[in-house]
């Protein structure tokens, strides 16, 4: 029913407008307390064999929705109605900002992929701390906080940037990304080499301790695809070094080999993401996984369309696992689909637990 809809509806709309007209329906369900919760019953049934404990915090399940979607933290309910086990919100920076001229997301439909050069468009830390210190749960969810590089701040002055955004949000955070990966933000990734990113995350993780006393925000850092090996394993040492609590493996990419969508929208500048990024999270994973093993969370997002992709991860190392682009071509049922699905693998498969799942793979191959 979706596909249908998506074909005659949403792909003949604006892919940005369209993401709009979603997301209002979402918010509208979910304020709706009948239909929320018929909603919820058919879109987030729960898997007992799923229940997940990752960073400190105890999930329904190992499967959220990755950073991007929701930007401003408006509709965390109504993702959480739908079955995602945790919502990252943002890229939020440290002040407002527009994002980059229109038109800024693209379809590409043969690849079931995106194309985005959005820029960080969100209304700012201080008014997305503000509306997560009103918001009245009505679904209990894990709510990660994504933070990023306001652009008109220069690349030197970045951990400022960056500590003025945790000390806003900090409190309100279950953890706390340091996205460092986007292609879209001038000078972002520069942060990712080890000699930049070392003082920034252990400025992040200092004003994340004065401004929450109560307890210890996880820290994460959210890595691209594109690095070449050897900056991995460095990213994984220093995550290590530090203390970090997690990794997220991987941002969009800017490569576009081996799709097949004809046409100029091919050639478009920005982040792709979606099934073509598959086989390179992938690898990433891996990789993390055999240099950190089981001292640091992993998160597996890039290119999860289906169960098994989701299956797949969780071998590779992933204790938890996101998905975004796929949301859109799939529709409402995709979480359901995911948790079904996994949960089918985990009862056929040699392993008692998702956590005995994780990294199997891995060891496999090294022992």
């Amino acid at each position: 029913m979706y596909k249908l809809f998506f074909n005659l509806v949403f792909k003949r709309m604006d892919p940005e407008k369209a993401h709009y007209l979603a997301f209002r329906w979402i918010r509208l369900a979910a304020r709706t307390p009948v239909l929320r919760t018929f909603v919820a019953a058919a879109l987030a049934p729960r898997y007992k064999e799923l229940r997940t404990e990752a960073l400190g915090l105890r999930m329904h399940g190992p499967f959220g929705l990755a950073a991007g979607f929701d930007k401003n933290a408006i509709a965390i309910d109504g993702m959480a109605m739908l079955g995602f086990d945790h919502i990252e919100i943002g890229t939020v920076t440290g002040e407002a900002q527009p994002g980059n001229p229109k038109k800024r997301l693209f379809r590409l439909v043969p690849d079931r992929a995106l194309i985005n050069r959005m820029g960080f468009n969100n209304e700012g830390s201080l008014a997305v701390a503000a509306r997560l210190a009103s918001r009245n749960p009505v679904f209990r969810t894990t709510v990660g906080v994504n933070i990023g590089k306001t652009k008109v701040v220069p690349e030197a002055d970045a951990a400022a940037d960056y500590v003025k955004s945790t000390e806003r949000l900090a409190a309100f955070a279950d953890y706390l990304v340091v996205n460092v990966s986007s292609p879209n933000t001038p000078g972002l990734r520069n942060l990712q080499a080890t000699e930049a990113l070392r003082p920034l995350l252990t400025a992040v993780r200092e004003a994340a301790d004065r401004t929450v006393r109560s307890r210890r925000v996880p820290l994460l850092v959210k890595i691209a695809p594109d690095l070449a090996d050897e900056d991995v394993d460095a990213v994984a040492d220093l995550a290590v070094e530090l203390g970090l609590d997690g990794i997220i493996a991987t941002n969009t990419t800017i490569s576009r080999e081996g799709l097949t969508t004809r046409g100029d929208v091919v050639n478009e500048t920005g982040g792709l993401s979606g099934a073509p990024l598959k086989e390179r999270s992938l690898e990433v994973l891996r990789r993390l996984y055999a240099r950190v093993g089981d001292r640091i969370t992993l998160v597996g997002v890039g290119g999860i369309e289906n169960a098994e992709d989701a299956w797949q991860r969780i071998l590779a190392g992933a204790t938890l696992i996101q998905g975004y682009s796929a949301f859109i071509y799939e529709g409402p049922c995709y979480a359901r689909a995911i948790h079904k699905g996994l949960a089918a693998r985990l009862r056929t498969s040699p392993y008692a637990t998702l956590a005995d799942a994780v990294g199997a793979d891995v060891k496999k191959v090294s022992a």
